[in-house]
């Protein structure tokens, strides 16, 4: 009974076999597992009892193992070992401005309302800089201000009534003053100034209570009483 091929399960005959690998092969079904390039008895180069080409052969440095009890039971207490010593490392760092922290329950929860206190922030800023934006310009307020509220606009807009002669402030000259104008008073020392009004820097506008006389005078020739 002729064997099967170990590539494609069929009968192989004497005339093609190829016997390599523990297997049987066709000519043409002796090819590397992973190009097919067709190979021979000299360029082979078996893993597994497979064949594979020079350059597809793989590397020693591939380390395969079984998944045994003894290896199961080997990677289960690594994996607790990792899992202690993280807990211990994690413990001894708490407080000191670790920045990542394990995603756990309690944590999401923490960030998920972190989350929604400042989208509430948002919306509160973006509600007051929409507030701001929307108020109307300096000129428009004015306007909008008087239509609400008028009478006090109308009090506002009414002229300042002036206080009636003789109810403004009382100076006394200090020295002698001859007017060199039309528009100005003179002044003996002594004499009182009635209703005056600084009106620009070193002169003063009033009446002379002793010549009846109004006009400009010196601010510096007079002190209030």
């Amino acid at each position: 009974m002729n064997p099967p091929c170990g590539r494609c399960s069929k009968p192989v005959y004497p005339t093609e076999k190829i016997n390599c690998l523990d297997k049987f092969w066709h000519k043409c079904c002796f090819s590397c597992e992973v190009c097919k390039m067709a190979l021979s008895m000299n360029n082979y180069k078996g893993f597994e009892k497979k064949p594979y080409c020079s350059m597809h052969y793989p590397k020693t440095s591939f380390t395969i193992v079984t998944d045994t009890p003894e290896n199961l039971r080997l990677k289960q207490q690594s994996q607790l070992n990792s899992l202690a010593l993280y807990k211990e490392d994690f413990e001894k760092n708490k407080g000191k401005g670790f920045s990542v922290v394990a995603d756990t329950p309690e944590m999401q929860r923490l960030k998920k309302t972190q989350d929604q206190i400042s989208n509430i922030k948002y919306h509160e800023e973006f509600e007051k800089s929409k507030s701001r934006s929307d108020a109307p310009p300096p000129e428009n307020r004015k306007d909008l201000e008087e239509q609400q509220n008028p009478q006090r606009f109308a009090a506002e807009m009414q002229p300042v009534a002036r206080a009636p002669p003789g109810g403004g402030k009382r100076y006394q000259a200090l020295y002698s003053y001859t007017a060199a104008e039309a528009d100005e008073v003179s002044l003996q020392e002594g004499d009182l100034i009635l209703d005056a009004e600084p009106i620009d820097e070193g002169w003063m506008f009033g009446s002379n209570q002793r010549t009846g006389q109004r006009g400009m005078l010196p601010l510096n020739y007079v002190r209030p009483v």
